[in-house]
């Protein structure tokens, strides 16, 4: 998968890219991230990339033409995506749309927004991390990146563990434990040292279910929750979610 991004900060992004799970996953060739400044696109001596808001206001705007030629000059796989607030919620079913694609590409914004030009005639799509203001969208490009290239295969080496996690099917994920059983006199679950393979799988359904139930009960409304699923919760009391 090839994943294109313009920022005027690439700094901010080339050492977080080349770390953990991205790193490898461009080393082994199953992922192609390319940065792009829009800096290099300009023609003033002072590559300047901004400007203030036509009509008045604070701050300053990103302005378009460095934007559309840095794009004309990369040819970036689509879509083209903007990184803003006024975008489509981010979620796991996004990122896994994302990932089915070949590539696709991002638009970090900047100061007070982008000319709204960008968004109207080069940009594809525009989608939001969250319901909170960031100095830019840099941070929200690797919050999109990292969550998409989990899912393309060969990213992961435990394929496996991807339809474990929370989110995967509405619900967030069961408690995980590590060796030893037993850490400053809390212990793991008993039945997690059971060797009974069906009851661990019970367990944690019902440990999901519950910690959803509790946290993110927003959730639930889209799960597809069966009478089994209703008959664990009563198998299982409150105390060990």
């Amino acid at each position: 998968m090839r994943i294109d991004v313009f920022t005027i900060f690439p700094a901010y992004l080339k050492e977080p890219l080349s770390l953990s799970l991205i790193g490898k996953a461009q080393s082994s060739g199953h992922l192609d991230v390319r940065l792009h400044d829009p800096r290099e696109s300009t023609t003033d001596r002072h590559h300047r990339v901004d400007d203030s808001p036509v009509g008045g206001g604070a701050g300053m705007v990103m302005a378009a033409e460095p934007l559309f030629a840095a794009v004309e000059a990369a040819q970036p796989p689509r879509p083209l995506i903007l990184l803003g607030p006024s975008g489509r919620r981010f979620d796991q079913s996004m990122a896994r749309e994302l990932a089915q694609l070949e590539g696709f590409s991002l638009l970090c914004g900047r100061y007070e927004g982008i000319d709204q030009r960008v968004g109207d005639h080069l940009c594809d799509d525009e989608i939001s991390v969250g319901d909170y203001v960031l100095a830019g969208g840099e941070a929200a490009a690797l919050v999109v990146i990292e969550a998409v290239a989990r899912l393309v295969p060969g990213v992961l080496g435990n394929e496996t563990s991807v339809d474990e996690e929370s989110f995967s099917h509405g619900l967030l994920e069961y408690p995980q434990y590590a060796k030893p059983a037993e850490v400053r006199g809390y212990e793991i679950p008993e039945i997690l040292r059971s060797g009974d393979h069906g009851r661990i799988e019970r367990w944690r359904r019902a440990q999901a279910l519950r910690r959803t139930l509790i946290r993110r009960p927003d959730l639930l409304s889209a799960a597809d929750l069966s009478e089994a699923d209703h008959a664990l919760l009563e198998e299982y009391p409150a105390d060990l979610a």
